[in-house]
């Protein structure tokens, strides 16, 4: 069903291409999909991207942005472990919420690209503060953020492709796998 006609302001055109990557994924994710949607000419979205690259770029930063709010925003307020649990909890939520857009922050087309390489900056800038509590120092912080990510990645990957079909509470193994890796960089002492 298409889309009535909007002003094709670029908030506009990604708030509808994340809504199409989060019902059909990122492979329907295209000039002409996007056009049918938003009831255009597949032309006129060259206002804005420069082909489907530069509409994946654009996309995967808004997802970029998107993330870092919410994280920044489960952050305020706490700290520690507290603080680590919740920007955990909102990862993992928003790669439940929006399956496409999450996908999209994983495959711009030139991931070295400044504009990328921004937005993602944020959420690590964002990590290391969350990890200061940790005292670390160091090289350290940005294995414990790579670590965190990975952690974070992985469940979400594992969980969107149905890995987890036991009847046991998601929420509950993502606390426990967070707390266990944060006693694991308490203990970092004894690596």
């Amino acid at each position: 069903m298409a889309r009535p006609k909007v002003g094709l302001e670029l908030s506009a055109i990604l708030e509808v291409a994340g809504d199409l990557a989060d019902q059909y994924g990122m492979q329907e994710v295209t000039l002409a999909n996007l056009a049918k949607e938003l009831n255009i000419r597949p032309p006129s979205l060259y206002n804005h991207f420069d082909g489907l690259p530069g509409l994946r770029k654009k996309l995967a930063i808004y997802g970029l942005n998107m993330l870092y709010d919410e994280l920044a925003q489960t952050a305020i307020g706490v700290s520690g472990i507290v603080a680590v649990l919740s920007i955990s909890q909102a990862y993992v939520s928003f790669a439940r919420r929006h399956p496409g857009i999450y996908e999209a922050t994983l495959m711009a087309p030139d991931p070295e690209d400044v504009d990328v390489q921004q937005a993602g900056a944020k959420i690590v800038d964002l990590s290391v503060r969350v990890l200061q509590a940790f005292h670390l120092e160091g090289d350290l912080t940005i294995h414990a953020v790579r670590g965190l990510r990975s952690v974070l990645h992985g469940f979400s990957s594992l969980e969107q492709r149905g890995g987890f079909k036991m009847s046991l509470d998601l929420d509950e193994s993502l606390e426990i796998v967070i707390r266990a890796f944060m006693v694991g960089l308490e203990q970092r002492g004894n690596f």
